[in-house]
């Protein structure tokens, strides 16, 4: 064999997996899975009794965590479905641009400059008011499938 090293680049994640497979009969309410291919928090499961030819099917009503549609699908209890690696991460907010980007302090003390503003308009409006304040504020991003969204807000007090 060769004596010589290979180094490798580190990426993150390393080429992991966006979702993973789980029994679909074992997935609950407030869960996560894959409908149409989207990330979705499940809202309601029912499973039907097995039938002439053999399986229960679960029927499960999800919300896209990301735009809020409502979405359902059926699957057999005993297949796998994909369900999404979901991440939330806090971060303090540092600047709103004029084009509708964040520009967010992480916890290495980088800056993440590529998220845009929540589409939600409570959230938004929260968002700008706090900022205009001064306040010091903390916002909660979701990260699933390569997406990711600001999803929360928290105030921690005036800038000193």
């Amino acid at each position: 064999m060769s004596d010589e090293e290979h180094h490798f680049e580190s990426k993150a994640d390393a080429g992991a997996s966006k979702t993973y497979p789980q029994q679909a009969g074992t997935i609950r309410k407030n869960g996560y899975i894959v409908i149409k291919a989207r990330p979705c928090k499940v809202v309601e499961v029912s499973t039907s009794k097995t039938g002439k030819h053999g399986h229960a099917k679960c029927h499960f009503v999800g919300i896209d965590i990301f735009t809020g549609k409502k979405l359902e699908d059926i699957v057999p209890s005993s297949h796998n479905c994909d369900v999404p690696h979901v991440n939330r991460t806090d971060y303090q907010l540092i600047d709103i641009s004029e084009d509708g980007f964040v520009s967010l302090l992480t916890e290495n003390g980088s800056t993440k400059d590529d998220l845009r503003l929540p589409t939600d308009d409570s959230l938004l409006s929260q968002i700008k008011d706090g900022f205009g304040e001064g306040k010091d504020l903390v916002v909660t991003v979701m990260s699933a499938m390569g997406e990711e969204q600001i999803c929360a807000l928290k105030d921690i007090g005036p800038k000193n």
